[in-house]
């Protein structure tokens, strides 16, 4: 009797708190596709189910997209007919469903775009927030690793990125992600001073491919926005000094590499004509690889934005502009020796796509939106200009 009390007692207090039973409220959202005419609804159940979304351009919704799985990790892609509007949506398992969400459809004039990384701090995005973003990219570096949540060596196990989520409800389920891998992201045993017996990375990056439903292959991707001539792309590129080792992290980048190859034809004509390229490697480090063969096809972009170190920095190298951007941006310094503004702070890049005027302006903010440094890079007409 006293059991059945509290049970009930419960109940009310959740109801007088405004929390109901079976709420989801991990939801996040991605891209399946290269293209932005389709969106993947992502979110996490506590008991396996179906997943149904409901979405449209109001709050009554009208049209749904349902798979009949039995599954606590959902990923369901809804198409995007409209363009410069607000999509409403929400998401249900069963008996567990969420509140209603929205997120900005695609716009036809100003396209804005955010690019983060090293998310092991957490710390407020206020700045990001305001500035009102159609898309968030990330150099990589997602969390501060696998093994401390999750158990050493195990490859699979997603809480970590659930844990990113929950940090940022409102962030995730208004704003689409599109992430980069960084070493963290696949960190499934301590590495210690010495490359250990056993492999310190999961390579095939399990846990982020499983709970991110991404472009191509997931550890490598682009996504076109062809209404404003622009292409973004994700490699997978971090420690690559450390090939070949147990402290392997990245897979293979050489000549003749399937990511080499793939950059290759992702980057050569006909290409759009802005092309951002994220990764979180060291920029300098990285262009001088194969004879300086990565940085002539960085050239063939427009920006390269990395994650590789705690601080922020523009660099210019043969008329070309590279970026590193960090969210935990206060730690060691390592300047690149081409380096034409550095600051030892937290920053993200904010990119805003014009298409009159068919400009990009790469505004590298503090947390709170100030803006630290910014150039405006005009459309490619295509050509590869010589490396001196």
């Amino acid at each position: 009797m006293m059991r059945r009390w509290l049970i009930v007692a419960f109940s009310v207090f959740m109801a007088s708190q405004g929390i109901a039973w079976g709420q989801i409220t991990r939801i996040w959202l991605t891209h399946r596709t290269n293209d932005p005419s389709k969106i993947v609804v992502n979110w996490e159940t506590s008991r396996p189910g179906n997943s149904v979304v409901e979405y449209g351009l109001t709050q009554d919704y009208g049209r749904h997209a349902a798979i009949e799985e039995n599954a606590t990790l959902h990923h369901v892609e809804i198409p995007l007919a409209e363009k410069d509007t607000l999509y409403h949506y929400k998401v249900s398992t069963g008996s567990e469903s969420s509140g209603d969400a929205a997120f900005k459809a695609y716009p036809t004039d100003t396209l804005r775009v955010a690019v983060v990384a090293d998310w092991q701090r957490r710390p407020k995005l206020d700045g990001l927030m305001r500035d009102n973003v159609h898309l968030l990219l990330t150099a990589g570096d997602n969390i501060p690793c696998l093994w401390q949540q999750c158990g050493v060596g195990i490859k699979d196990d997603t809480k970590p990125y659930g844990a990113l989520v929950d940090a940022y409800p409102e962030l995730f389920r208004t704003v689409p992600i599109l992430p980069a891998l960084g070493n963290h992201d696949r960190e499934i045993r301590p590495r210690g001073n010495k490359p250990p017996a056993d492999p310190v990375y999961a390579v095939e990056a399990t846990a982020f491919r499983k709970f991110f439903a991404l472009p191509d292959d997931g550890w490598k991707w682009h996504f076109d926005c062809p209404d404003f001539d622009v292409r973004f792309v994700a490699l997978d590129l971090n420690h690559i000094q450390d090939m070949g080792t147990t402290w392997q992290t990245c897979h293979p980048f050489g000549k003749g590499s399937e990511q080499y190859e793939w950059y290759d034809r992702v980057t050569s004509p006909p290409r759009p004509a802005f092309l951002v390229t994220v990764h979180n490697e060291n920029n300098s480090h990285m262009r001088s690889q194969e004879g300086l063969a990565w940085h002539r096809m960085f050239r063939r972009g427009t920006i390269v934005v990395s994650g590789f170190g705690y601080f922020a920095e523009r660099a210019e190298l043969d008329g070309f502009t590279y970026y590193n951007t960090s969210i935990s941006g206060r730690g060691d310094k390592y300047p690149d020796p081409k380096s034409r503004f550095f600051q030892s702070e937290d920053s993200y890049v904010l990119l805003t796509f014009r298409k009159a005027s068919r400009t990009m302006a790469a505004e590298v903010k503090d947390l709170d939106g100030k803006v630290l440094d910014a150039m405006t890079f005009p459309a490619s007409s295509g050509t590869e200009r010589p490396v001196r």
